[in-house]
């Protein structure tokens, strides 16, 4: 206001046009043609050329001059500066309406009744701001009556919010070049209710009851939400809150954080455990399995099928038993191969399916293998490491104690974490269409026993089932396998082989067209000589003992007391390859005989043959340990032969003195009392007593050693 006079405000051309909703040659055109209704004046630009047309805010419609009173509060809102400690510009956004960040596709879809309620009333503002302001008051009151049924100030709020959207769709509109004009629809609907606020809860009260909730041991036992209002009322007792909100609320509370407060899976992890979790709740990945090679990666593991056989025991009686299958499957084409079916699976049956899978039609050396954590795989005889250490050096040592997956030819393995079943997948699944398309069809099917859910069981008498001879036997359950592994399941189209865009869709079409990893197996004789049992045994002094025999080996003297590594085969227990603990081969061991008492036998003359020896070695030894320094290295003659220079024992010096009034224990041999020279008597100086002595001692100990032998 300059001398009580209000000064008029002006736009450019552009901007005037932009706020009609038309384009700058219509406006043009529109002023040329109405120009006693257009205030405008002309500025020189500052660029040069023609002078730039500004138009007065007065003389445009109400609709345009309402959306520049707006632009206006934008403008005045960006240019003031924000006086913090960061000292930045102020955003706009933080004082933004509620719609300025609402998706609208969101909005229509959770909220359609008030998104159309909002657009009924668009079009009635819109409608409103095409009336001239003449009688405006007036018209007011009668439009608002007639298409809003309510007073004048009810319209006026709602042009207010609507002048106030057009002003932020125009805006962010310029910074992005995006259209925000939805904004002028939201800003006339309902605001989306809050959910989670729950303004009755004190902090301490929302911070209790997710402390009760989520407890580790309320979770694990399942706690329901009557006993957590129950102790939430006696902490509210103790520490003497005056307000907490009803069962009601906190039920709400609880549920809320449950769903939209994404506090489900912590309360699985609470309850269930980290096993759990992983396997219900976090997140897994999808292998490219197409790009592998047939027989490029081979897991295996093991499966108890989900009904009984009978089985027949050493004494001839009877039993059931669920039958174990230990298999592996080719992850390209999802091809079994390798399956033995017994009671209990071991390393024993694991090596067997390891050598029917190399040696079986079309088979060979896969290039690795992805195995079960279970000590059968892992084992130190299948690896050559120890189990405990997941992740660990080659064991430097001969080809015979690399492990047996090595040893066969197979270039590394990897083992699946524990109670990760979902890291070997492919075989899982394998053994989950085993159990839905085979198992099911017997009549001892008794259900998935290691499910979660009881109605997963199928209740059978399985022992008057077996007395009745209703349960196959073990071959004949066999015989029903192999034909249905063979002619149903790699004949059948596999839905996985679809999903991995495979050219054939059957497991044994893969496996025998798709691109191949070749690695010839190896001969025969060798694979049984890694067949053989290994176990880590103690040496005695009578040798190796197994299964009540005795096993002797000149190489084993030196480990008397000691622990090695033997290999045998179960079926034939004549001879023992002997290894040491590094992987060293020591001998072979055969099987001996018991001595006989009375009579020197040739086993007899063996014996005392290892024993000479023995002996002999361990003497050769000790006089190498003992020689002196000298002997070695002339140079250093005249070096005191002990060690060092010094002596290593504590002796007496000079003659031995007889104590009086001491007593002494003579031996009672008779070889002492017939040869009273060893009795003490003084000898020649000369060394005739000495000699006799050590011919005497030289006799003595040779009688000895035929009595001991």
């Amino acid at each position: 206001m300059r001398g009580g006079e209000k000064v008029e405000a002006y736009v450019t051309l552009e901007e005037a046009a932009e706020l009609e909703g038309l384009k700058y040659k219509s406006m043009s055109q529109n002023i040329i043609r109405n120009q006693d209704k257009f205030k405008i004046q002309k500025e020189k630009s500052a660029e040069g050329g023609k002078d730039r047309v500004l138009v007065a805010v007065s003389s445009l419609s109400k609709s345009a001059r309402n959306a520049w009173r707006e632009r206006e509060k934008l403008r005045k809102l960006a240019e003031a500066p924000l006086q913090d400690e960061g000292g930045e510009p102020q955003d706009i956004r933080q004082d933004a309406p509620w719609y300025v960040g609402t998706d609208i596709e969101w909005y229509m879809s959770n909220y359609k009744e008030h998104y159309y309620k909002g657009v009924e009333l668009h079009n009635v503002v819109r409608k409103f701001l095409q009336y001239d302001d003449r009688g405006r008051t007036q018209y007011a009151e009668e439009f608002s009556e007639k298409y809003l049924g309510k007073n004048k100030r009810t319209l006026y709020r709602y042009l207010e919010s609507y002048n106030e959207a057009a002003a932020w769709a125009d805006r962010l509109g310029k910074e992005d070049g995006c259209d925000y004009g939805f904004f002028t629809v939201l800003a006339l609907c309902r605001k989306p209710k809050q959910t989670g606020m729950f303004p009755s809860f004190k902090p301490e009260v929302k911070q209790a009851v997710q402390n009760i909730w989520f407890n580790k041991g309320f979770a694990a036992n399942q706690g329901t939400k009557e006993m957590l209002y129950e102790k939430l009322q006696e902490l509210a007792s103790i520490n003497r809150w005056e307000y907490i909100p009803s069962y009601q609320s906190v039920v709400r509370y609880v549920n809320w954080l449950m769903t939209e407060g994404r506090m489900g899976n912590a309360w699985l992890l609470a309850s269930r455990g980290t096993k759990e979790y992983k396997n219900r709740a976090m997140v897994k990945a999808s292998r490219d399995t197409g790009a592998l090679r047939v027989m490029e990666i081979v897991m295996g593991d093991e499966h108890t099928f989900d009904c009984w056989v009978s089985l027949t025991m050493p004494n001839g009686k009877m039993k059931a038993v669920r039958p174990v299958l230990s298999a592996w499957i080719d992850v390209r084409s999802r091809t079994v191969m390798g399956d033995i079916i017994c009671e209990h699976a071991n390393s024993q049956v694991l090596k067997q399916s390891v050598l029917k899978m190399l040696y079986q039609e079309h088979g060979g050396v896969p290039r690795f293998l992805y195995v079960d954590n279970g000590k059968d795989y892992t084992g130190y005889a299948m690896t050559g490491r120890n189990r405990k250490e997941r992740y660990g050096m080659e064991l430097a040592f001969d080809e015979d104690a690399r492990g047996f997956y090595k040893s066969i030819g197979i270039e590394d393995y990897h083992r699946a974490k524990p109670y990760e079943a979902w890291n070997k997948g492919e075989i899982e699944r394998c053994f989950r269409t085993v159990c839905d398309k085979f198992s099911r069809w017997f009549t001892s099917y008794t259900g998935t026993l290691t499910g979660s859910k009881t109605s997963a069981k199928v209740p059978k008498d399985i022992q008057k089932m077996l007395e009745a001879g209703k349960l196959l036997t073990m071959e004949e359950f066999y015989q029903k396998w192999d034909e249905w592994l063979h002619t149903k399941y790699e004949r059948s189209a596999s839905s996985a082989l679809k999903k991995q865009g495979e050219k054939w869709l059957t497991p044994w079409d893969v496996y025998e067209n798709a691109e191949r990893y070749e690695k010839p197996a190896p001969p025969k004789s060798y694979a049984t000589i890694l067949m053989m049992k290994e176990e880590n045994v103690p040496v005695r002094n009578v040798g190796i003992v197994r299964r009540g025999y005795e096993y002797r080996a000149d190489g084993l003297c030196d480990f008397i007391g000691q622990k090695v590594n033997i290999r045998y085969d179960p079926d034939d227990m004549a001879k023992l390859y002997v290894f040491d603990l590094k992987g060293k081969r020591i001998c072979e061991a055969a099987c001996m005989e018991l001595l006989p008492f009375g009579q020197v036998s040739e086993k007899a003359v063996e014996h005392f043959r290892m024993q000479n020896s023995q002996l002999g070695r361990d003497r050769k030894r000790l006089e190498e340990a003992r020689k002196p320094f000298e002997e070695i290295n002339g140079q250093y003659a005249g070096f005191n032969p002990t060690a060092g220079g010094i002596s290593l024992m504590v002796e007496g010096k000079g003659k031995a003195k007889t104590q009086k009034g001491r007593m002494v224990a003579f031996p009672d041999s008779k070889l002492y009392q017939e040869n009273p020279d060893l009795r003490g008597r003084k000898q020649d100086a000369a060394g005739e007593g000495d000699s006799y002595f050590a011919k005497s001692a030289e006799k003595a100990l040779q009688k000895l050693r035929a009595m001991e032998g």
